[in-house]
């Protein structure tokens, strides 16, 4: 009986030309979700083009699968289970979105309505109004608030947000904290666009209130964002422990490093998160892009969070976010 040898390990067929242009396509589809997501599993913001392209990272699913589908299509097996690690883990670094379970201790002492508002140098201050006419806040952190959006506000709710910290000027370098709590104690972190902050006494606790307004992580600027987002989270660690309450326009999403630096260093809970509405997005209203990315948020150490809504202002390109909270004394 004649013995025959194993036949040999089948090679890969040479690729034919459509399933080359398909396996290219493949490859170039995975660049920069690849990319994107090692910067966000390695816990930085890297340079331009990453944080900006990071505001897009849920969506970017989106080429990671179709690249999955070509490399299959291709039949290329190396090439496929990168895509399905590429998928993965880019579905994987949205976890942050997802919902949030804190535990509240203490009583309730009071509750407490904020919104936080880019009126876009002034252009959206009438539609505020409504909505603060509307919904009775007790506290209103507002960007972008030039002077004219500063004199409408403070003598409209001259009785009910009698109280105020400013920063005057032009564009959107204006920002106002109305509230209806007596402020003391003012205070500004230095920034190119207005981040007042003061204290509130709130049944008769000590309250810390900052807005903030970074700049924009625009290309030739990343690192000015990144340092105006330090100084941010230098002031939540000196706030750490006691009631602090930081709105308004960050400029920056969960997906950025240094957003949830200043969760980290403060303790603090992005109240949208706590309400399962993490991936409702604020920006941009206007432009021929539907708003994908929610950059204006609101986060509070010490308070337990009822509810978020995020409301349109006509006149501005961002959504106004919309807190219900609940003020905690001592566990």
């Amino acid at each position: 009986m004649n013995s025959s040898s194993p036949p040999p390990p089948p090679r890969d067929q040479p690729l034919r030309p459509r399933h080359r242009v398909t396996a290219w396509a493949a490859g170039l589809l995975l660049v920069v979700p690849a990319l994107v997501t090692a910067c966000r599993v390695l816990d930085t913001d890297a340079v331009t083009p990453i944080p900006q392209l990071l505001s897009f990272l849920p969506w970017l699913t989106v080429p990671a699968g179709l690249a999955l589908l070509l490399a299959a299509a291709a039949r290329r097996r190396a090439l496929t289970f990168a895509a399905v690690l590429v998928l993965t883990a880019t579905a994987w670094s949205s976890v942050p979105y997802m919902p949030q379970t804190v535990i509240s201790y203490g009583l309730p002492l009071a509750r407490v309505k904020a919104i936080a508002a880019n009126v876009e140098f002034g252009q959206g201050t009438r539609a505020l109004t409504g909505v603060i006419r509307r919904e009775r806040p007790q506290l209103v952190f507002v960007s972008e608030c030039d002077r004219a959006c500063r004199d409408t506000l403070t003598k409209t709710f001259a009785t009910e947000l009698p109280h105020y910290a400013t920063v005057d000027g032009e564009g959107s370098v204006g920002s106002i904290l109305l509230s209806a709590y007596p402020l003391r104690d003012w205070r500004m972190i230095p920034a190119a666009m207005g981040m007042p902050g003061a204290t509130a006494d709130i049944a008769g606790v000590p309250v810390r209130l900052q807005l903030a307004h970074p700049l924009p992580p625009l290309p030739g600027q990343v690192h000015l964002w990144k340092r105006e987002l330090a100084r941010i989270k230098d002031f939540a660690a000196r706030q750490a422990q006691g009631p602090t309450l930081i709105a308004g326009d960050f400029n920056a999403s969960q997906d950025h490093a240094a957003f949830r630096a200043i969760l980290a260093a403060g303790g603090l809970q992005d109240a949208s998160r706590r309400a399962n509405a993490s991936r409702t997005p604020t920006w941009p209203m206007e432009g021929p892009l539907p708003p994908y990315v929610q950059i204006d948020h609101v986060l509070v150490n010490g308070f337990s969070v009822r509810d978020v809504r995020f409301l349109d202002l006509a006149g501005s390109d961002h959504r106004a976010v919309l807190a219900d909270l609940d003020l905690r004394g001592p566990r």
